[in-house]
């Protein structure tokens, strides 16, 4: 018999004998122990069920009286782990340490310093995920050289890829590293066992292997922070619990703990296991969305001989990792499906109680793939495993940023078990963000205003985070999407939708066609069946001849499309004051005719987009925001933190996104099939491109309908009243079968922006782009009788230039059917040297090539930036790099004008990038009955 499995054996009896240790007295009389775990005893389930969490009662327990803290401190941090000791040392790095003081309810580090696998690694799937790491390492090793005890030790992360898929994600991670300053080397099996004798080569394809990451002692780093914390002047207060948050005026003022009030302007809620219970403690309720799952670790006793430098290994696809730990081997890895605990929603108030009893027969699959992996292994002897329980937030990524709730309430938590790897990062970021209201890298995927209330859902987050930890390992395929939590916003079409062959996606937990597929597309029982979107590769997606289909229908008949998803605001006052607002958050002038349509940004203070919407100007005092789907929180947060105090309270911001249902038509006939259900008149003249109209359409009234299609076709978006949006959808599929009309999903509406070179937020412009990077110059209006956000930031980038300039790259030589396709973040080269990333891509079906959006830089040979002119872009030659190999591309500054069997002169005349602002008057319209003009904005 293996030693190991004696090992299992012995435990597995060990946990099925004995109690759960170390649970808090203030639980241990409302649990009982069985060998499946902790498990609420029936007597008291009620009692439990309504039970608030007060980690006040704790602290009962506790021998040690909490140090006295300040009455008065700048900042108050809630959580001594490692992400609050960071946060606390670099508010001390700032000149903040005599203002900020931490609070830990128990012992600053905690004491499960097992709880951890202490990898320090930068393999990240997005570059602001990588540099937040990639600062947490160099700050290790920082504080390692200073004497500071951190168990650093740079041995290399070794990753095995087992099949085709996998090795292609490291080749694009291989390519992503020159643009991202990253060492790393494509392995074959023979080379992953040089630098890893222990595996066996067993299914193994190849690895990617990075020299410069290494393993800490994420105890020993958390102590690090603390000590240089206190050097700097933060005060730490143990064994003291923060009771309530205070706010006013919807700004932190001050914090209720164990030991006595602390008025604060800041507070910071690195609570990370307990922080969506702490969210709990203010009003209003801050919600932070994570769920505790069940996790691992495996330690072997001592093996002899064991080389301390062992690299760190992950076996993607066996879902395992290994490492070297002071002579034995800690493992473990990340399940297809996580177990859940704490379902009724209590959670233990102790470290100690956070402590689960192992679970072999969980753990057991895993336990296969490593001793598959690692043959030596079987003889290796067990000393125990710990289900050190762990929380993951719905989408697997970290929470961070300002609460939407309360201004000056930030939060650092989900970092899963990666911790140590985030912390240093995220402290920086965090200081940033509170010192100086801004810091060096976009975070808006980590910001906590990602998520809608319905993320924080109990039983949401139970469905959803069996489904998250897996997805830590998997292969991050394009346009991945998550099975559970599934069918939860809706718009009223979506049974019709549905019964149509939609194929959806989710985004802010509405589902919306992504294609259309009608094969396969009912069940067993002849019914509709709910389908979800899968690529799985990195080539051509088995989707490609559906959405081909649609974008034809688009172009040359009739395309119709839910565009629900998309945010709506309302912004009105009773006098000029929405007028006075918008100007000053929005870079564009708003204050136009009754009627336009005015695309434009909300620019942060150094020029960068923190939105970009449309807005109808629906009446003097009225105005419609169409915004991309994920800023449906973000906006708000923007908006109401930026809103002038003397207008505070007369304008009123309604997120009327679930009030309306919005289908939108388009392609050449789009306007003959809208005139034949509603009694206005349509034509240029009557109804121009980029004005709206209120219409009747059928038998409905009070349809909302702009005349832009955020894609460069001729159409419209109808915004109908939900209760009308069944009835209206129904007279437009009835209508324009004769025009052989046909549904048409995101993919499909993509493809179309990406080929007229529509940028679009969150994918090609961020918080560090700005207009005048973008070709969009011409929409911010300088002499606006306002002042408006980044105007100043704007008007010297105008006079020095620009460092970056946004691009279209057409691929050629490139093969759709057999060759890698771009899915974004692909390196550009000019001249052979690299420039740039893509941002968004994708199949022209027109131009019958690879797309690319992206933005090219201009570096002198020491690095540095210099300014980028229309003749620097024109004059390279560029190529794409795609998984390892580079393709030649054409480049386009502006927006192409597409063949087309239907010209159109409006849309010809428009160009979403331009370079001369008077372009913007390219297109001018009477509105009827009055000798204003329209300008299209």
């Amino acid at each position: 018999m293996y030693k190991l499995l004696r090992g299992v054996a012995c435990c597995q009896h060990a946990a099925n004998s004995g109690a759960v240790n170390n649970i808090s007295r203030t639980s241990q009389r409302l649990l009982t122990t069985t060998a499946g775990g902790v498990h609420v005893d029936p007597a008291d389930e009620q009692v439990l069920s309504k039970r608030k969490f007060q980690p006040h009662q704790a602290i009962e327990s506790h021998d040690k009286p909490a140090t006295q803290p300040p009455r008065q401190s700048r900042v108050v941090i809630c959580g001594g782990g490692i992400t609050g000791a960071s946060v606390a040392y670099h508010l001390g790095l700032q000149g903040w340490g005599g203002e900020t003081v931490l609070i830990e309810q128990d012992v600053v580090g905690g004491e499960l310093p097992w709880s951890a696998c202490g990898l320090a690694g930068r393999f990240e799937p997005s570059y602001t995920e990588l540099k937040l790491a990639e600062y947490s390492i160099d700050l290790i090793k920082r504080l390692t050289e200073r004497g500071l005890p951190t168990g650093w030790r740079q041995v290399g992360s070794l990753n095995l890829a087992r099949n085709f898929d996998r090795m292609t994600s490291f080749h694009r991670m291989k390519s992503l590293a020159v643009a991202w300053g990253m060492n790393c080397e494509i392995l074959t099996p023979q080379q992953c066992q040089q630098h890893c004798p222990l595996i066996s080569l067993d299914g193994i394809e190849g690895g990617l292997w990075i020299p410069e990451d290494g393993v800490c002692d994420p105890h020993l780093v958390c102590h690090a922070f603390i000590a240089e914390a206190r050097r700097l002047g933060v005060r730490i207060v143990e064994h003291c619990a923060v009771k309530k948050i205070h706010s006013a005026h919807g700004k932190v003022a001050g914090v209720e703990t164990t030991a006595g009030d602390v008025q604060c302007d800041y507070f910071v809620n690195c609570t990370g296991f307990w922080a969506r219970e702490v969210g709990t403690l203010s009003k209003p309720v801050v919600k932070v969305p994570l769920k505790a799952v069940e996790h691992h670790y495996l330690h072997t006793k001592p093996i002899d001989q064991l080389d301390p430098q062992t690299p760190f290994v992950r076996d993607f696809d066996g879902r395992i990792f290994f490492r070297e730990c002071e002579g034995h081997i800690l493992a473990g890895g990340y399940e297809r499906e996580a177990k859940m605990v704490y379902e009724d929603g209590v959670i233990p108030l102790s470290q100690e109680a956070r402590q689960y009893p192992p679970d072999w027969d969980h753990f057991h699959e895993l336990l296969d793939a490593l001793l598959q992996r690692v043959p030596a292994f079987r003889e290796a002897t067990l000393d125990r495993l710990t289900n050190s329980l762990q929380v993951f937030s719905p989408d697997c990524k970290w929470i961070l940023g300002e609460a939407p709730e309360i201004q000056n309430y930030y939060v650092a938590a989900g970092n899963k078990t990666m911790g140590v790897m985030a912390s240093g990062g995220i402290g920086r970021v965090l200081t940033d963000l509170i010192t100086k209201g801004s810091t060096y890298l976009d975070l808006h995927i980590l910001d906590i205003s990602r998520f809608l209330g319905l993320h924080n859902n109990r039983k949401f987050l139970r469905d959803r985070c069996k489904e998250a930890p897996g997805k830590h390992f998997e292969i991050n395929y394009p346009f991945e999407e998550f099975q559970t939590g599934r069918n939860l916003r809706m718009s009223p079409i979506y049974p019709q939708l549905k019964e149509a062959g939609a194929v959806f996606g989710q985004s802010m937990g509405y589902e919306r066609p992504n294609y259309f597929d009608l094969n396969d597309k009912q069940d067993e029982f002849g019914l509709p069946r709910f389908r979800i979107a899968q690529t799985r590769t990195f080539g051509k997606p088995p989707w490609f001849d559906h959405v081909a289909s649609e974008y034809r229908a688009c172009r040359e008949r009739i395309g119709i499309a839910d565009y629900s998803s998309f945010t709506k605001y309302d912004f009105w006052s009773k006098g000029n004051e929405v007028v006075e607002l918008l100007q000053y958050l929005c870079s564009n002038d708003v204050d136009v005719a009754v009627g336009s349509i005015i695309h434009t940004g909300m620019q942060n203070p150094n020029g960068g987009y923190e939105n970009d919407c449309s807005l109808a100007r629906l009446s003097e005092r009225h105005y419609m925001m169409i915004a991309p789907t994920i800023q449906q929180t973000r906006s708000m947060c923007w908006i109401r933190k930026h809103t002038p105090d003397h207008l505070r309270a007369k304008v009123n911001v309604a997120d009327v996104t679930s009030m309306y249902t919005a289908i939108c038509i388009l392609g050449p006939y789009s306007r003959i099939l809208l005139s034949e259900l509603t009694d206005t008149d349509l034509t240029p003249k009557s109804f121009p491109f980029f004005t709206y109209k209120e219409l009747d359409v059928g038998l409905a009234d009070g349809i909302r309908v702009l005349n832009i299609t955020h894609t460069g076709e001729l159409g419209y978006v109808l915004y109908i009243p939900n209760e009308y949006a069944l009835h209206v959808y129904s007279r437009l599929h009835q209508a324009g079968q004769k025009y052989q009309i046909q549904h048409a999903g995101y993919y499909a509406t993509r493809a179309l922006r990406i080929e007229k070179f529509y940028a679009f937020w969150g994918q090609d412009l961020d918080t560090f782009t700005t207009p005048l990077e973008c070709g969009r110059s011409w929409r911010v209006k300088f002499n606006k009788p306002i002042d408006f956000i980044g105007r100043n930031a704007l008007l010297k980038q105008r006079e020095e230039g620009v460092k970056r300039m946004y691009v279209q790259l057409l691929l050629n030589d490139h093969d759709h059917e057999v060759d890698m396709w771009c899915w974004g973040g692909e390196p550009i080269y000019r001249d052979g040297v690299y420039v740039g990333m893509t941002t968004t891509t994708g199949y022209g079906y027109t131009f019958e090539k690879q797309v690319c959006l992206g933005f090219v830089r201009n570096f002198d040979e020491q690095g540095q930036e210099l300014a980028v002119s229309n003749e620097y872009v024109l004059s390279g030659h560029y190529e794409v790099e795609v998984a390892g190999v580079r393709f030649e591309a054409k480049v386009n500054l502006h927006s192409p004008n597409l063949p087309t069997k239907f010209p159109d002169r409006e849309r010809e005349a428009y160009h979403a990038t331009r370079d001369k602002p008077d372009q913007a008057d390219l297109l001018s319209f009477s509105s009827p009955g009055t000798d204003q003009t329209m300008t299209q904005h």
